[in-house]
């Protein structure tokens, strides 16, 4: 059973995550010749204020770049 974990910061919309889940599966099953029917895909989308770069949160980051 693979298994692929996606986070992001921000949320995605569901064709995004349909066409991130095609994809990512594909790659899987074509290079390491994995089952697509058995591959297990996770989307974590994580609030941009709970997840920084070095000391910026990423909110602030945003923020900055406005």
């Amino acid at each position: 059973m693979p298994y692929i974990n996606v986070k992001v910061g921000g949320p995605l919309t569901r064709e995004q995550r349909k066409t991130i889940a095609k994809e990512f599966c594909g790659t899987l099953a074509r290079v390491a010749g994995k089952n697509i029917a058995t591959i297990y895909t996770v989307f974590d989308e994580v609030d941009r204020d709970y997840w920084a770069v070095g000391e910026d949160l990423l909110t602030d980051k945003d923020a900055k770049a406005k």
